[in-house]
């Protein structure tokens, strides 16, 4: 055989090889996300500003690792509405296998979800649930009973005819709502003695319960108690009164059990927060969307434990969160 042929029939040989292993590229599971054998998924966070929703982003990206056929990108929605709804649209363009969304507003998300499931896409809300959305699947804590473990024990601390100030997180925020309702529900009808002499809308924000808190100050003398919907605002609040000798008594409650609440309760400055586990949250979100892409399961709607730390349990979660670098 000539070398002329030789060589004609190796570069066919080549050719059908090539062939070959092209159709066979996506077939197994990969960390490519251009892989057919590896899922993506798209996290859409109501925004990385805040504490717990930039430790909840850390936790869902280390929760995805431990699944090698599963792929997580993160959208920050800034805590805008417009951009939460634009994330979610480009992540349907873009042709995600599964969106999980964190509302920033739960009623201005829903028809953006609505749209995941109509093109039938995966479609997962947390932190907080938005109900009623029919194909769509849910893994969140419960908004009401995160609040009502602090109640529950702020029935007998606070004193009688004590003055308090309410912080609340966004107005239509399903968890915002729940907890204040709970708070009015398990402590305020129990206790008509207490009187709030200030409350607003703080969002969630430090910065924003550091300004209300100043203000609540130079009008009161007195304020024996900050309800806070959130660890974030709590903090923000106890800080503007720290070195306030008039206000050393004060007791103060909020939700999530970020490490910087568990610092402070620890200390003594807090007086109690409900955990809403990052941890469980995100492991949680990871493990339901792969149950979800595999069809292991249809839909499914779960809730996180809410535990309730107080300085008798502090040390544990401060040495919790040393353990995962989240305290220095």
């Amino acid at each position: 055989m000539s070398m002329k042929k030789m060589i004609a029939i190796f570069m066919m040989v080549t050719m059908v090889l090539v062939s070959l292993a092209g159709c066979n590229s996506g077939g197994g599971a990969s960390s490519d996300s251009s892989d057919e054998g590896t899922y993506r998924v798209a996290f859409v966070a109501r925004t990385q500003a805040d504490s717990f929703a930039a430790w909840l982003v850390n936790e869902m990206k280390s929760a995805a690792e431990q699944y090698p056929d599963l792929t997580l990108d993160v959208f920050d929605g800034q805590a805008d509405d417009e951009k939460v709804n634009a994330a979610i649209e480009n992540a349907i363009t873009n042709g995600y296998d599964a969106i999980i969304v964190q509302p920033n507003n739960g009623e201005a998300q829903r028809p953006y979800v609505e749209s995941i499931v109509e093109a039938g896409i995966i479609a997962i809300t947390t932190n907080a649930r938005i109900e009623g959305i029919d194909g769509a699947s849910s893994v969140d804590a419960d908004p009401y009973v995160q609040a009502k473990v602090n109640a529950d024990i702020a029935i007998d601390q606070i004193p009688q005819n004590a003055k308090v100030v309410v912080l609340n997180g966004p107005s239509g925020n399903f968890h915002a709502d729940e907890r204040r309702r709970a708070w009015e529900v398990e402590f305020f009808e129990k206790r008509p003695d207490v009187q709030i002499v200030g409350e607003q809308i703080a969002g969630w924000n430090k910065d924003e319960a550091v300004r209300y808190m100043e203000d609540w100050v130079t009008a009161n003398s007195e304020i024996h108690a900050i309800i806070s919907m959130n660890d974030n605002m709590a903090a923000g609040a106890l800080e503007v009164v720290k070195n306030n000798p008039a206000f050393s008594e004060i007791l103060s409650y909020g939700v999530d059990g970020t490490p910087e609440a568990t610092l402070l309760i620890n200390e003594g400055t807090m007086t109690s927060t409900c955990l809403q586990s990052a941890i469980d949250l995100a492991e949680a979100n990871i493990n339901t969307v792969h149950k979800l892409l595999t069809g292991e399961a249809d839909e499914i709607h779960m809730d996180i434990d809410a535990i309730l730390i107080t300085g008798e349990n502090a040390q544990a979660y401060v040495d919790m969160y040393t353990e995962r670098g989240l305290i220095n």
